[in-house]
Protein backbone atom coordinates (compact mmCIF):
# COMPACT_ATOMS: atom_id res chain seq x y z
CA UNK A 1 0.00 0.00 0.00
CA UNK A 2 0.69 3.41 -0.45
CA UNK A 3 1.66 5.94 2.05
CA UNK A 4 -0.99 8.54 3.03
CA UNK A 5 -0.11 12.16 2.04
CA UNK A 6 -0.39 14.38 5.13
CA UNK A 7 -1.46 17.47 3.03
CA UNK A 8 -4.18 15.98 1.30
CA UNK A 9 -5.55 12.98 3.27
CA UNK A 10 -5.29 10.87 -0.34
CA UNK A 11 -3.32 7.84 -0.38
CA UNK A 12 0.60 8.34 -2.15
CA UNK A 13 0.68 5.78 -5.29
CA UNK A 14 3.68 3.30 -4.12
CA UNK A 15 6.65 2.64 -5.47
CA UNK A 16 5.67 -0.17 -7.13
CA UNK A 17 2.33 1.37 -8.48
CA UNK A 18 4.79 4.30 -9.47
CA UNK A 19 7.49 2.00 -11.51
CA UNK A 20 4.07 0.45 -13.23
CA UNK A 21 2.68 3.96 -14.40
CA UNK A 22 6.21 4.83 -15.54
CA UNK A 23 6.73 1.54 -17.56
CA UNK A 24 3.28 1.70 -19.18
CA UNK A 25 3.96 5.27 -20.25
CA UNK A 26 7.08 4.01 -21.98
CA UNK A 27 5.49 0.84 -23.49
CA UNK A 28 2.53 3.62 -24.74
CA UNK A 29 5.15 6.35 -26.21
CA UNK A 30 7.22 3.77 -28.07
CA UNK A 31 3.93 2.37 -29.67
CA UNK A 32 3.32 5.56 -30.99
CA UNK A 33 6.96 6.03 -32.30
CA UNK A 34 6.63 2.62 -34.13
CA UNK A 35 3.43 3.65 -35.31
CA UNK A 36 5.47 6.79 -36.78
CA UNK A 37 7.83 4.99 -38.55
CA UNK A 38 6.19 2.18 -40.13
CA UNK A 39 2.59 3.11 -40.12
CA UNK A 40 -0.06 1.76 -37.31
CA UNK A 41 0.32 -1.88 -38.35
CA UNK A 42 4.02 -2.12 -36.87
CA UNK A 43 2.64 -1.54 -33.33
CA UNK A 44 4.39 -5.04 -31.47
CA UNK A 45 4.27 -5.82 -28.40
CA UNK A 46 7.19 -8.11 -28.84
CA UNK A 47 9.01 -5.46 -30.89
CA UNK A 48 8.27 -3.20 -28.10
CA UNK A 49 9.68 -5.98 -24.91
CA UNK A 50 12.86 -6.39 -26.93
CA UNK A 51 13.43 -2.76 -27.23
CA UNK A 52 12.83 -1.89 -23.47
CA UNK A 53 14.81 -5.33 -22.48
CA UNK A 54 11.80 -7.13 -21.16
CA UNK A 55 10.63 -10.57 -21.61
CA UNK A 56 7.40 -10.56 -23.93
CA UNK A 57 5.83 -12.30 -20.54
CA UNK A 58 6.51 -9.39 -18.71
CA UNK A 59 5.05 -7.01 -20.62
CA UNK A 60 2.23 -8.95 -21.39
CA UNK A 61 1.59 -8.41 -17.82
CA UNK A 62 0.54 -4.66 -18.81
CA UNK A 63 -1.26 -5.47 -21.85
CA UNK A 64 -2.28 -9.07 -22.50
CA UNK A 65 -2.64 -8.42 -26.43
CA UNK A 66 -1.65 -5.89 -28.55
CA UNK A 67 -5.71 -4.81 -29.14
CA UNK A 68 -5.27 -4.30 -25.10
CA UNK A 69 -2.97 -1.91 -25.60
CA UNK A 70 -4.02 0.19 -28.84
CA UNK A 71 -7.09 0.30 -27.00
CA UNK A 72 -5.43 1.90 -24.45
CA UNK A 73 -3.31 3.97 -26.15
CA UNK A 74 -6.59 5.27 -28.03
CA UNK A 75 -8.08 5.75 -25.13
CA UNK A 76 -5.75 7.87 -23.67
CA UNK A 77 -5.24 10.03 -26.84
CA UNK A 78 -8.89 10.80 -26.97
CA UNK A 79 -9.12 11.49 -23.20
CA UNK A 80 -6.01 14.48 -23.73
CA UNK A 81 -7.94 15.39 -26.84
CA UNK A 82 -10.81 15.96 -24.63
CA UNK A 83 -9.49 17.64 -21.98
CA UNK A 84 -7.78 19.75 -24.41
CA UNK A 85 -10.55 21.03 -25.95
CA UNK A 86 -12.80 21.60 -22.89
CA UNK A 87 -9.99 23.59 -21.51
CA UNK A 88 -9.62 25.71 -24.74
CA UNK A 89 -13.64 26.31 -24.66
CA UNK A 90 -13.58 27.99 -20.99
CA UNK A 91 -11.14 30.29 -21.35
CA UNK A 92 -14.24 31.88 -23.38
CA UNK A 93 -17.11 33.59 -21.23
CA UNK A 94 -20.40 32.27 -21.68
CA UNK A 95 -21.55 35.10 -23.00
CA UNK A 96 -19.66 34.43 -26.16
CA UNK A 97 -20.71 31.11 -27.84
CA UNK A 98 -19.45 31.82 -31.64
CA UNK A 99 -16.16 32.87 -29.90
CA UNK A 100 -16.32 29.28 -27.76
CA UNK A 101 -16.76 27.27 -31.00
CA UNK A 102 -13.64 29.12 -32.73
CA UNK A 103 -11.43 28.37 -29.31
CA UNK A 104 -13.03 24.61 -29.74
CA UNK A 105 -11.64 24.40 -33.42
CA UNK A 106 -8.30 26.54 -32.67
CA UNK A 107 -7.87 23.92 -29.88
CA UNK A 108 -8.51 21.31 -32.05
CA UNK A 109 -5.71 22.35 -33.99
CA UNK A 110 -3.30 22.98 -31.36
CA UNK A 111 -3.50 19.40 -30.23
CA UNK A 112 -3.21 17.87 -33.59
CA UNK A 113 0.01 19.50 -34.49
CA UNK A 114 1.26 18.60 -30.55
CA UNK A 115 -0.10 14.99 -31.02
CA UNK A 116 0.12 14.25 -35.00
CA UNK A 117 0.27 10.13 -34.40
CA UNK A 118 -2.39 10.85 -31.73
CA UNK A 119 -4.32 12.28 -34.00
CA UNK A 120 -3.97 10.12 -37.23
CA UNK A 121 -4.33 6.90 -34.54
CA UNK A 122 -7.66 8.58 -32.98
CA UNK A 123 -9.35 9.68 -36.55
CA UNK A 124 -7.92 8.70 -39.71
CA UNK A 125 -5.31 5.14 -39.50
CA UNK A 126 -7.12 2.33 -38.98
CA UNK A 127 -4.61 -0.59 -37.15
CA UNK A 128 -5.05 -3.99 -39.05
CA UNK A 129 -6.99 -6.30 -37.37
CA UNK A 130 -8.16 -3.67 -34.77
CA UNK A 131 -11.85 -3.73 -33.89
CA UNK A 132 -12.42 -1.52 -30.54
CA UNK A 133 -14.87 -3.36 -27.80
CA UNK A 134 -17.89 -1.75 -27.82
CA UNK A 135 -18.54 1.01 -25.07
CA UNK A 136 -15.05 0.81 -24.59
CA UNK A 137 -12.53 3.90 -23.98
CA UNK A 138 -12.03 4.87 -27.27
CA UNK A 139 -16.08 4.97 -27.85
CA UNK A 140 -16.45 6.75 -24.46
CA UNK A 141 -13.64 9.35 -25.20
CA UNK A 142 -14.83 10.12 -29.05
CA UNK A 143 -17.90 10.14 -27.69
CA UNK A 144 -17.08 12.92 -25.16
CA UNK A 145 -15.64 15.23 -27.75
CA UNK A 146 -18.40 14.42 -29.76
CA UNK A 147 -20.81 15.58 -27.05
CA UNK A 148 -18.24 18.70 -26.53
CA UNK A 149 -18.84 20.36 -30.27
CA UNK A 150 -22.61 19.19 -30.39
CA UNK A 151 -23.17 21.37 -27.29
CA UNK A 152 -21.54 23.92 -28.71
CA UNK A 153 -22.60 23.88 -32.28
CA UNK A 154 -26.30 23.83 -30.44
CA UNK A 155 -25.61 27.11 -28.65
CA UNK A 156 -24.44 29.39 -31.28
CA UNK A 157 -27.17 27.80 -33.68
CA UNK A 158 -29.58 28.56 -31.52
CA UNK A 159 -28.07 32.30 -30.87
CA UNK A 160 -28.21 33.17 -34.22
CA UNK A 161 -31.98 32.54 -34.77
CA UNK A 162 -32.40 34.02 -31.34
CA UNK A 163 -33.82 31.17 -29.63
CA UNK A 164 -35.97 29.79 -32.78
CA UNK A 165 -36.33 26.37 -33.60
CA UNK A 166 -37.48 24.90 -36.45
CA UNK A 167 -38.97 21.18 -36.52
CA UNK A 168 -36.25 19.24 -38.69
CA UNK A 169 -35.79 15.70 -38.63
CA UNK A 170 -33.86 13.03 -37.54
CA UNK A 171 -34.60 10.96 -40.13
CA UNK A 172 -31.47 11.52 -42.39
CA UNK A 173 -29.05 10.95 -39.28
CA UNK A 174 -27.71 7.22 -38.37
CA UNK A 175 -30.33 5.60 -35.74
CA UNK A 176 -27.03 4.77 -33.46
CA UNK A 177 -26.03 8.68 -33.86
CA UNK A 178 -29.30 9.71 -32.86
CA UNK A 179 -29.39 7.19 -30.22
CA UNK A 180 -26.26 9.26 -28.58
CA UNK A 181 -27.42 12.51 -28.93
CA UNK A 182 -30.72 11.94 -27.41
CA UNK A 183 -29.31 10.50 -24.35
CA UNK A 184 -26.24 12.68 -23.86
CA UNK A 185 -28.20 15.89 -25.11
CA UNK A 186 -31.27 15.73 -24.93
CA UNK A 187 -32.30 19.71 -25.36
CA UNK A 188 -30.67 19.36 -28.85
CA UNK A 189 -32.97 19.74 -31.49
CA UNK A 190 -32.12 17.55 -34.85
CA UNK A 191 -31.44 20.32 -37.10
CA UNK A 192 -28.47 21.29 -34.46
CA UNK A 193 -27.15 17.72 -34.46
CA UNK A 194 -27.07 17.34 -38.14
CA UNK A 195 -25.43 20.63 -38.69
CA UNK A 196 -22.89 19.72 -36.04
CA UNK A 197 -21.85 16.84 -38.50
CA UNK A 198 -21.48 19.60 -41.15
CA UNK A 199 -19.35 21.71 -38.73
CA UNK A 200 -17.29 18.70 -37.31
CA UNK A 201 -16.57 18.09 -41.67
CA UNK A 202 -14.71 21.61 -41.67
CA UNK A 203 -13.18 21.60 -38.66
CA UNK A 204 -11.43 17.63 -39.06
CA UNK A 205 -10.86 18.36 -42.53
CA UNK A 206 -8.52 21.48 -42.77
CA UNK A 207 -6.75 20.07 -39.94
CA UNK A 208 -6.56 16.64 -41.30
CA UNK A 209 -4.73 18.59 -44.34
CA UNK A 210 -2.14 19.81 -42.40
CA UNK A 211 -1.77 17.04 -40.14
CA UNK A 212 -0.95 15.08 -43.49
CA UNK A 213 1.39 17.77 -44.97
CA UNK A 214 -1.03 19.07 -47.57
CA UNK A 215 -1.66 22.73 -46.24
CA UNK A 216 2.15 23.92 -45.97
CA UNK A 217 3.03 23.62 -49.99
CA UNK A 218 0.17 26.15 -50.53
CA UNK A 219 -0.40 28.50 -47.67
CA UNK A 220 2.52 30.52 -46.01
CA UNK A 221 0.57 31.03 -42.89
CA UNK A 222 -1.52 27.91 -41.59
CA UNK A 223 -2.45 29.75 -38.56
CA UNK A 224 -3.83 32.50 -40.11
CA UNK A 225 -6.07 30.32 -43.00
CA UNK A 226 -7.31 27.96 -40.13
CA UNK A 227 -8.50 31.05 -38.09
CA UNK A 228 -10.10 32.69 -40.87
CA UNK A 229 -12.01 29.26 -41.70
CA UNK A 230 -12.95 28.95 -38.13
CA UNK A 231 -14.33 32.92 -38.31
CA UNK A 232 -16.38 32.32 -41.07
CA UNK A 233 -17.54 28.81 -40.17
CA UNK A 234 -19.36 30.47 -37.08
CA UNK A 235 -20.81 34.13 -38.74
CA UNK A 236 -22.11 31.28 -41.37
CA UNK A 237 -24.19 30.23 -38.06
CA UNK A 238 -25.34 33.86 -38.45
CA UNK A 239 -23.32 34.32 -35.30
CA UNK A 240 -20.24 37.37 -34.72
CA UNK A 241 -17.97 35.94 -32.68
CA UNK A 242 -16.27 38.56 -30.15
CA UNK A 243 -12.34 37.49 -31.05
CA UNK A 244 -9.48 38.80 -32.65
CA UNK A 245 -9.52 38.69 -36.72
CA UNK A 246 -6.01 37.16 -36.79
CA UNK A 247 -5.16 34.22 -33.97
CA UNK A 248 -2.79 35.59 -31.27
Amino acid sequence: MGKIDNASGVEAPSRRDRLRAETTREITAIALRQMAEAGPGAISLRGIAREMGMTARAIYSYFPTRDDLITALIGGIGASLAEALQTATRAVPDTDPGGRLVAWGQGLRDWALAHPEGFRLFYGHPVPGYRPPDDGPVDRTARRVCRQLTQLVAEVWLSGRNGEVEAGSWSDLHPDYVAKIQEDLPDVPPAAAALALRVWGRMHGLVALEIEGHIHPVALNPAALHHAEMLDLVRSLGVAPIVPDTPA
